[in-house]
């Protein structure tokens, strides 16, 4: 396309308030000039190629016959904001060589290499490398949500997180991994996903020798070394150290279980105790142990069977001298003491003091007995019975009397019979 750059009223020297608009996305800014130059772009028989002031158009249908007020001779060459729509980067990090149009961008992004976050807010100790999150952050402290969902009842204190947030109704991931098939909503949660994948973990703890994979967890992390606990329940005693674990803590005095399984009619007050679930349904054992072959659907689970292998035995009862590998067996063991029995059937007046123990109770109502021997064609209601069964199989009857030499499968029949 071709180009004439005029100039009205260049001579005139003052300060005034210029108008910019611009007509590729109609941007427009007020800016306070010295000088004021009027351009307008349109057809001559002798033009001034646009190659010729240096910005080479990706789509020249881009310009319209539209006036375009600018400040400056030159500053059609040097708006960076042209580059945006062209997809010019000139400015380049020399640590990463991640290129960017703007260089306000570039100046944005290297913060990021040097941990330098010059916007400090004065209501509490967080900074940010951005003047914009600062405004976002202060927001926070007024607990006022200006940003609405038009589809749903949530609100948000700033526009970025309502438009990551509009993606949950639409199912926009348009993040995605090059390395998996997973994608993502936003950018930062592709970035932090990547790290899986490398094993990066660039945010190192300065009290002792822990990593991250995420700046959010190491800040996390800290507060175990400080005991800092400043999320207080307003209906309890207690605090938290992170605000998410208060949030889900509510709901323990409300009820709420907002996560709803799609396979199932259960619900949960947390996320992670979905994902954990679903796992129930699909038999995804994604945490394998390295000195045995079993795997695990939760971590919590996979970290105590570790203990295992250790041998050591740090859940001390304090009323007898047993001790456990696990918490979850103390917490067992101590309703031997207590008598306690928690877990009621809701088809007789029966109550177990183990949950696992109420389902294979619960089998004796329903005749269900999902457990099938491979080498005869008995069933059985639990898994103990089985497991006892499957002896007379392999190694026979191992509980011999030591009074007349009669041998049974079981132990407790063995005690029966003595």
């Amino acid at each position: 396309m071709d180009v004439e750059v005029k100039r009205d009223n260049e001579n005139s020297i003052k300060s005034e308030k210029s108008y910019h608009s611009h007509d590729i996305c109609q941007n427009s800014a007020y800016e306070t000039v010295d000088v004021k130059v009027h351009c307008k772009i349109e057809v001559k028989e002798e033009p001034i190629q646009i190659q010729d002031i240096g910005i080479q158009l990706k789509n020249e249908t881009e310009i319209h016959e539209k006036p375009i007020a600018f400040t400056g001779e030159s500053y059609l060459v040097k708006h960076d904001h042209l580059r945006s729509h062209i997809g010019e980067t000139p400015y380049h990090c020399s640590k990463c060589d991640k290129p960017f149009s703007l260089n306000v961008n570039l100046i944005i992004h290297q913060r990021g290499h040097t941990g330098e976050n010059p916007y400090q807010c004065n209501q509490c100790d967080k900074a940010f490398k951005q003047e914009t999150n600062l405004i976002d952050h202060h927001i926070t402290h007024t607990e006022e949500k200006p940003y609405h969902c038009s589809q749903c009842d949530m609100s948000f204190s700033n526009n970025y997180n309502l438009t990551y947030h509009l993606r949950t109704h639409t199912g926009g991931k348009p993040y995605q991994c090059n390395q998996c098939d997973k994608s993502f909503s936003r950018n930062d949660h592709l970035i932090n996903h990547k790290r899986t994948h490398t094993g990066e973990k660039p945010y190192k703890c300065n009290q002792c020798d822990k990593a991250f994979s995420q700046n959010g967890h190491l800040i996390k992390h800290k507060k175990t070394h400080t005991g800092e606990k400043p999320y207080q329940c307003n209906q309890c005693d207690k605090s938290f150290s992170r605000n998410d674990h208060l949030i889900e803590h509510k709901r323990t005095h409300t009820g709420e279980k907002p996560y709803q399984c799609n396979l199932c009619d259960k619900a949960f007050s947390r996320n992670d105790h979905l994902i954990e679930h679903k796992r129930t349904h699909t038999g995804e054992k994604p945490y394998q142990c390295n000195q045995c072959d079993k795997s695990f659907s939760r971590n919590d689970h996979f970290i105590e069977h570790k203990i295992i292998h250790t041998g050591v035995k740090p859940f001390q009862c304090v009323q007898c001298d047993k001790a456990f590998s696990q918490n979850g067996n103390l917490i067992k063991h101590r309703r031997t003491h207590t008598g306690d029995n928690p877990y009621q059937c809701n088809q007789c007046d029966k109550a177990f003091s183990q949950e696992n123990n109420l389902i294979d109770h619960q089998r004796t109502h329903t005749e269900e007995k999902p457990y099938h021997c491979s080498q005869c064609d008995k069933s059985f209601s639990n898994n103990n019975n089985f497991t006892y069964h499957l002896r007379i199989h392999t190694v026979g009857k191992p509980y011999q009397c030591n009074q007349c030499g009669k041998a049974f499968s079981q132990n407790d029949h063995l005690i029966n019979y003595k």
